[in-house]
């Protein structure tokens, strides 16, 4: 009973100092000076350097979607429907939920690296030393890239995955890239953008503010670089599917009112 008890705590606290990073990443936010030309570098990291990823992966889910559904589809008599199905859920879910989660891989573990790295070999204090501020240089710029990189990496991931689809429509059923973009644009209706694209931007924070996190309060030496790492990728892999399920919950709630 005490074990589950101290875990309970630790878990408690553990939140405590996350709140409290998020409270301290809001309040410097809009602190001069701003680091601008740091935030296009991160931008740039972050965004550029992931688009090869993410488009590869888009790009086999919509092949992938497309092969394991086409033959229910064709037992219905609804193959004809196949781009406003997919479509709908590429935009909707999967698009954004697993470019969430590889970007939670690639960018919350390197970002948990690397604050680690220089918070283990005490390049963040002699930043601290030397007049500069190492929060707002290191964690401001990298988290509001996140943000701003998350939904156009969603929307190049969701256009990728639908080229994805029509190869395999185009193969099997001889459907043209015109048909098949007017119907998969057809079946997409504002309800269908507007909260993919709003929680892509809470994506985005969440996996930069767990990646700085972890790294920023990193210890233990080399080890705990390791730790942050991984740690990040967890804990930031499994508050995506808690704000998933948030924004779902609250759009559900939305249209029905």
């Amino acid at each position: 009973m005490e074990i589950i008890l101290e875990r309970f705590k630790s878990w408690f606290e553990e939140a405590g100092k996350l709140a409290a990073f998020t409270g301290r990443f809001f309040s410097e936010t809009f602190r001069r000076p701003f680091e601008w030309k740091e935030l296009i570098n991160q931008c740039f990291v972050i965004g550029y350097h992931s688009i090869f990823l993410v488009g590869a992966t888009a790009f086999i889910m919509g092949l992938v979607l497309t092969l394991q559904i086409r033959p229910t589809m064709i037992e219905f008599g609804a193959v004809s429907y196949m781009p406003n199905m997919v479509s709908v859920a590429l935009v909707r879910e999967i698009g954004p939920m697993v470019t969430a989660l590889i970007c939670a891989g690639k960018i919350g573990s390197s970002i948990g690296a690397e604050l680690g790295s220089m918070k283990v070999t005490e390049q963040i204090d002699a930043m601290e030393v030397s007049g500069t501020n190492p929060f707002r240089f290191l964690v401001v710029t990298r988290v509001w890239a996140c943000i701003l990189m998350l939904p156009l990496l969603i929307i190049t991931s969701d256009a990728i995955g639908l080229l994805g689809s029509y190869f395999i429509e185009s193969a099997k059923g001889g459907v043209t890239m015109t048909l098949y973009f007017n119907r998969a644009f057809g079946a997409m209706v504002i309800g269908d953008i507007v909260p993919a694209t709003v929680k892509s931007f809470f994506f985005g924070l969440v996996i930069g503010i767990v990646g700085c996190y972890k790294g920023y309060h990193s210890d233990q030496g080399t080890k705990g670089v390791g730790t942050a790492a991984n740690s990040a990728v967890v804990l930031a892999s499994l508050m995506l599917f808690l704000v998933d399920f948030l924004a779902v919950l609250i759009a559900d709630i939305f249209y029905q009112i």
